[in-house]
Order: structure tokens, then C-alpha cells, then sequence
């Protein structure tokens, strides 16, 4: 069995191992904890891309965005603060996510990237 099971094709491998796994969520009746382990994962997820842009922020940007002018940093953090704001309200259990919903989080990621990397680039441009 071990070396049959070697010898199959990767792709078949994989959706055998998904047929299997949703055999036993339906068999075993777990929908409901299914669904409470994606919301549970949602909230990880998010506090792992706030944990990440922190440590970002900490060991490189700080000691640089201190030197900047303050409506630079008042514009840098507002941008970072909404684009959190939108990955919670994007990320909260319940919403629906698609369609307006969708390309309204699509959008105001981008507007805060650009308004952040204009503000770095006229910094690091017009700063020294």
C-alpha cells in the first residue's frame, strides 16, 4: 500500500486526502465546528498581520519616520490605521465578502499603500 500510494500522482494523492477529510466532516456531523474553526482562524490571521507590520514598524520604519515633518507622520499612521480598520471590518465574522464589499477592501488597501509610499518616497527624496 505504501509504495502504491507513493507511486500516485500528486494531484490525485491531494484530492483523495480532501475526499477523505470531507467524508469525515459529513459523516461525523461537524459543520458547526468547522465554521467555528474558520472564524477562529480569521481572528489568528488577523492578529498575525498586525503582529507582523508591528515588528516591521519596530526594528526599521520608527527611528526613520521620526525624522520626518508631521503632517508626514500624521499621514504615514492614518494610512497604516485605516487599512487595519479595513482587514477588521473586511475580516469580521458575519459580513458578507464579495462583490461591493470586496473591491471596497480591495480599494482602500491600495489608496492607504499608495498615500504610504508617496509620503516614504517624498520623505526619503526631499528629507536628506
Amino acid at each position: 500500500m505504501g509504495r502504491r500510494w507513493s507511486e500516485l500522482n500528486g494531484t490525485v494523492r491531494g484530492f483523495i486526502v480532501i475526499f477523505l477529510i470531507a467524508a469525515v466532516i459529513f459523516v461525523l456531523n461537524l459543520e458547526g465546528a468547522l465554521v467555528s474553526l474558520s472564524l477562529i482562524l480569521r481572528i489568528v490571521f488577523f492578529i498575525a498581520i498586525a503582529v507582523v507590520i508591528y515588528m516591521f514598524w519596530r526594528d526599521r520604519l520608527r527611528h526613520e519616520i521620526d525624522t520626518w515633518s508631521e503632517r508626514s507622520r500624521r499621514v504615514f499612521y492614518g494610512s497604516a490605521l485605516l487599512a487595519l480598520v479595513d482587514f477588521a471590518a473586511y475580516l469580521w465574522p458575519g459580513r458578507h465578502t464579495a462583490g461591493l464589499d470586496a473591491f471596497a477592501f480591495i480599494a482602500v488597501l491600495i489608496l492607504c499603500g499608495y498615500a504610504m509610499w508617496r509620503v516614504w518616497q517624498a520623505e526619503r527624496t526631499y528629507g536628506y
